[in-house]
């Protein structure tokens, strides 16, 4: 018995950062980057919605704030396929549930938090990789930014959309595999137009959709182009720390409460 103690106390002694590992990481950007449906869904799919959409008429001539029309069609649409890449990365959780995956990972040291953090970051990367596709592809076709505007959108359009990781983490853990990305799809879309992304919207529907939180992703991407307020901004930047603290407060409490049975 005396010899067993210190030896049971080794086993689960913390570790540290909750378990995130580098190694971890890796591996589930392999996994990740091996799924050829999500990455063609990734890099065709936005980019193929900017020419529909943001090569009309005199779109690439008629100014827009700092820059075209195109321009700015061509940020709206990187931010909607940071939301699909993100999202469908995150809701990939749905897939390893049914497989049995998170309970073996509920064996090891690893926090619901570093699990989740790992999740979030693997779905960033792919949200990086479809605004690039997008932004390649409008520097091509004749989308107009100032050079700070270029670097500024790209960043913010990526960055903000951290919430849709997360949101998709969650709907991951909500529901069963077979359904989470038949929803994804349509819920996606709608959050889009709902909050504002495609078409500017006015009037009283205008103040609803910064509810939505596509409306502060899409605000704040926005911001180079100088159609955005002070007090604008601060909605937004409001609306996506609220819904990604609650998105990823959720998935942490789903997360804990999948594994525990």
């Amino acid at each position: 018995m005396t010899t067993l103690a210190p030896q049971a106390a080794t086993q689960h002694r913390p570790t540290p950062l909750g378990g995130f590992s580098t190694g971890f990481l890796r591996l589930e950007l392999r996994r990740m980057l091996r799924n050829r449906r999500t990455m063609i869904f990734t890099l065709v799919i936005p980019p193929l919605f900017f020419v529909i959409f943001g090569l009309q008429s005199d779109f690439r001539t008629q100014s827009f704030g700092s820059g075209n029309v195109t321009g700015y069609v061509m940020v709206s649409m990187a931010v909607y396929g940071a939301m699909l890449a993100n999202t469908s990365g995150g809701a990939m959780v749905a897939i390893e549930r049914a497989q049995g995956w998170s309970r073996q990972l509920r064996l090891t040291p690893l926090h619901p938090v570093a699990y989740i953090a790992t999740k979030v970051t693997v779905a960033m990367v792919l949200g990086l990789v479809s605004v690039s596709a997008v932004f390649v592809v409008g520097a091509v076709l004749g989308a107009h930014l100032t050079p700070v505007a270029w670097v500024s959108c790209f960043l913010l359009a990526w960055i903000t959309s951290v919430v849709f990781a997360a949101f998709g983490l969650f709907v991951g853990y909500l529901l069963p595999s077979e359904n989470v990305m038949q929803l994804l799809g349509p819920v996606l879309a709608v959050l889009s137009f709902a909050g504002g992304l495609f078409i500017p919207l006015h009037g009283w529907f205008g103040t609803v959709s910064k509810v939505f939180p596509t409306n502060g992703v899409a605000t704040l991407s926005r911001i180079p182009f100088g159609d955005t307020s002070a007090g604008s901004i601060v909605l937004a930047l409001l609306n996506v720390v609220v819904w990604a603290a609650v998105f990823v407060g959720g998935s942490t409490m789903l997360f804990r409460r999948d594994t525990s049975r």
